[in-house]
């Protein structure tokens, strides 16, 4: 397997892409007029001076960027925060979505023994990435890159800076890749792929896996099986521990284990003595975060171990990771 490594162009055939590409793909309909905003210049100033980007083409693009108000829709009420436990489940724990994912094991097998081999993710932790984020590559979304990047990092003050290097991250990988950035599609929040990777996420983890001397997780699932056991490789993935799993809690001293962040920080022996119990014969002395659900027969309790966690950084959620864990072991099942 090859890691990719980005292609270099000349300083002239950068500028000749970007003019060729930003003239053809510019059609004149109605836009945010983005080259009126302070930050917009400042933005384009930063391209110009930290890489090279000319300054003309840059602003052409940015001109040919049009604001959504279906993505600023979209973000503010993420299902993340406004589902319990029990309609989230219900949109991830499907038949249709478990079906798919047993056959998409199947006709990549070879693919996911290799990942396996390679990175230590078992096989139904990838495959259940791939079939939340996108059913197996069904749906990998319809909105421009450029349009949703641009909406989000000049027209979303409370994540502003974050979509701002995002649009950055997608300028350097279009001229790395020599791809059209204005013909990338993906989420509403710029995810591309069978993974859904967002553009600093494509640079950084995806791989060729496949051996024909580009990451593509846009259209080649090798590639994608490959780049999504790597992500979770490189975010400290631990082989062979346990992700989740059930608790039973006693009186009301475990309520001090439940807190806003993600990342496990007391041992289970320390929750032990607050009446927390795990159901499996976990190591007291893991680290584990104590997880409260609302599913369709009441109140549930968790344990989200350091794998747990490791999958909340591919979606800052615990609705997420446990929608991905329940899916992974529907897909284990004959």
């Amino acid at each position: 397997m090859k890691y990719y490594l980005p292609r270099l162009f000349s300083a002239a055939r950068n500028i000749a892409a970007l003019t060729l590409i930003t003239f053809v793909g510019f059609s004149g309909t109605a836009n945010a007029n983005y080259s009126d905003q302070d930050d917009v210049k400042q933005f384009v100033n930063d391209m110009v001076e930290k890489h090279g980007f000319s300054k003309g083409e840059v602003e052409t693009l940015l001109a040919g960027a049009e604001k959504k108000q279906s993505i600023l829709d979209a973000i503010s009420r993420p299902a993340e925060k406004r589902l319990e436990w029990k309609g989230y489940r219900k949109i991830f724990l499907t038949n249709d979505r478990i079906s798919r994912g047993k056959v998409f094991l199947k006709e990549y097998a070879e693919a996911f023994d290799r990942a396996e081999k390679e990175f230590g993710v078992p096989r139904e932790v990838v495959a259940a990435i791939i079939g939340v984020e996108t059913r197996y590559g069904k749906n990998r979304g319809s909105y421009r890159v450029i349009d949703a990047l641009s909406t989000l990092a000049f027209d979303y003050p409370p994540r502003s800076p974050f979509f701002k290097s995002e649009l950055e991250h997608m300028l350097l990988l279009s001229r790395e890749q020599n791809f059209n950035p204005l013909d990338l599609k993906g989420s509403y929040a710029g995810a591309m792929g069978y993974g859904q990777f967002i553009p600093s996420s494509y640079r950084n983890f995806a791989v060729d896996f496949d051996g024909d001397g580009v990451a593509d997780i846009l259209n080649n699932p090798v590639d994608a099986i490959g780049s999504v056991a790597n992500y979770f490789k490189k975010h400290k993935w631990i082989e062979g521990k346990p992700v989740t799993g059930r608790a039973k809690v006693d009186g009301n001293k475990y309520e001090q284990a439940i807190y806003p962040n993600l990342k496990p920080k007391f041992t289970l022996e320390e929750m032990k003595a607050w009446g927390i119990n795990s159901v499996d014969d976990f190591d007291l002395k893991e680290k584990g975060k104590l997880i409260k659900l609302e599913g369709k027969s009441g109140t549930e309790f968790w344990l989200g171990m350091h794998n747990f966690y490791v999958i909340t950084r591919y979606n800052h959620s615990h609705l997420y990771a446990m929608a991905v864990y329940q899916l992974s072991e529907e897909l284990k099942s004959k």
